[in-house]
């Protein structure tokens, strides 16, 4: 290295690419763990497993982990269905689905009892991948909802006889996500009665395990009311900063707290990630080989195997 104008610049004949650099070795690992995603797959739950993706913090990574999941999975050759119970509609848009107040959403099942199998679409990004998208009329349903029957109880009786209908038809659907608001009203609670398994993403920042001991006691309340199938099966740690010390304390904290639900897959902070949804894709089809798409990828080889290990 010389010193120049009070700046290192690099000799030409020390290569970038020497094995011992942190760059070299990162490319190394990032073909080794794309060598062994290429040759592995994803085994297939027996029954349907429902999953909400939750965390009441925002900013966590909750839509970017709902949607990339699914489509990691899709890529493997499950079917997916992507449930965005979210007003903000970012999943749809992530999943390429077009969102216009007047396409029907999962506003007119919960509401009007539209039939799923009606309103479903599919998402450009893989053959079996599917979206019940939301527009903005979602915004007025939680208010909507209060007065109707068994309230807590729309979203899984439209999904349950979906579910039904495609496994009678030979076609079941492995997977379903559903992405929900931030906060706890009548559309989460919905989400949480329709799934049997809960995922929450954690970012590996300050404050990560804020607000959390709440969401589980929520998450508890739900389960001894309204859904006593419900469990905390999974956890991720998302937006991980393997620069910073405050990073890996975070994630040894998680996973003191919860060995068994914690993958042992983390998801980095990158930009390609955050980049995907504005060209409404995900990080799986906008850039394949970048290590967000391998770590999701990753991430949802786990939650399969975990799956059949459970015999879902």
């Amino acid at each position: 290295m010389k010193r120049r104008d009070g700046e290192l610049h690099r000799m030409p004949s020390e290569s970038a690419f020497d094995e011992t650099t942190p760059l070299a070795r990162e490319l190394a690992d990032l073909s080794e763990r794309k060598r062994r995603l290429a040759s592995r797959t994803f085994p297939f739950p027996e029954t349907t497993r429902i999953f909400t993706v939750a965390n009441q913090k925002g900013g966590v990574g909750k839509t970017t982990t709902t949607v990339n999941l699914a489509a990691a999975l899709a890529k493997h050759g499950a079917t997916v269905l992507v449930i965005d119970l979210d007003p903000q509609g970012n999943a749809s848009t992530a999943l390429g689905i077009e969102r216009r107040a007047d396409t029907p959403s999962i506003y007119d099942v919960l509401i009007h009892d539209d039939d799923v199998a009606e309103v479903v679409a599919k998402s450009p990004e893989f053959e079996t991948l599917w979206c019940l998208p939301s527009n903005i009329n979602l915004a007025g349903a939680e208010i909507e909802l209060v007065p109707m029957v068994a309230r807590e109880q729309r979203l899984r009786t439209a999904l349950d006889e979906y579910i039904s209908k495609r496994a009678a038809e030979g076609d079941p659907i492995h997977y379903v996500f559903i992405d929900c608001p931030p906060s706890l009203g009548l559309l989460t609670i919905n989400a949480f009665v329709a799934a049997r398994e809960v995922l929450i993403p954690i970012q590996c920042e300050y404050y990560a395990l804020e607000g959390l001991s709440q969401l589980l006691s929520n998450i508890q309340l739900i389960e001894r009311h309204l859904n006593p199938a419900l469990t905390v099966s999974t956890i991720l740690l998302t937006m991980y900063d393997a620069r910073t010390r405050l990073a890996f304390q975070v994630a040894e904290d998680v996973r003191t707290h919860f060995p068994t639900q914690t993958l042992a897959t983390v998801i980095p902070r990158t930009v390609r990630i955050s980049e995907a949804p504005s060209y409404g894709q995900t990080v799986i089809t906008f850039d394949p080989g970048s290590t967000g798409s391998v770590s999701y990828l990753e991430a949802a080889g786990e939650i399969a195997d975990r799956g059949a290990a459970h015999g879902h």
